[in-house]
């Protein structure tokens, strides 16, 4: 199996678990039209959320290849994260650290905390934006 193949599998999943959950009424229409606008909307929301966490990935790690690194530097930059961590709203924070360090989905995140997947993404966007801001300050 490809990569691609998990992917196609994992978006049909999702589309038909919204079918099921949400349950959408089959009966009047076209399915086909249906489940296909499902899925082109589930890939291309999995397209946007990649592309972003490839930005920002990117540029961490360029940052990081041109910063040098020694352990006084490395040890202000811990507590200056550390700080800009503290300073970040409790809804923010809680659901940036679900994410990145116990490394939890959006919707695992969105499940556990009962909120819609879009909430638990502008969470972390905003959250990610703060930090970005506070540490470049």
């Amino acid at each position: 199996m490809t990569l691609e193949d998990n992917l196609s599998g994992d978006i049909a999943q999702d589309v038909f678990m919204k079918v099921w959950t949400k349950k959408i009424e089959i009966g009047s229409g076209n399915i086909k039209s249906l489940l296909f606008k499902m899925a082109t909307d589930e890939f291309i929301s999995h397209t946007r959320k990649k592309k972003v966490e490839k930005e920002y990935t990117d540029s961490i790690d360029i940052r990081l290849m041109l910063e040098p690194n020694t352990d006084d530097d490395l040890s202000d930059k811990k507590q200056r994260f550390e700080k800009a961590l503290n300073q970040l709203p409790e809804k923010q924070k809680t659901t940036l650290m679900m994410n990145k360090m116990q490394g939890l989905t959006h919707k695992e995140i969105a499940e556990i905390l009962n909120l819609s997947q879009k909430a638990i993404e502008k969470r972390i966007r905003l959250a990610l934006e703060t930090l970005k801001q506070n540490l470049n300050q």
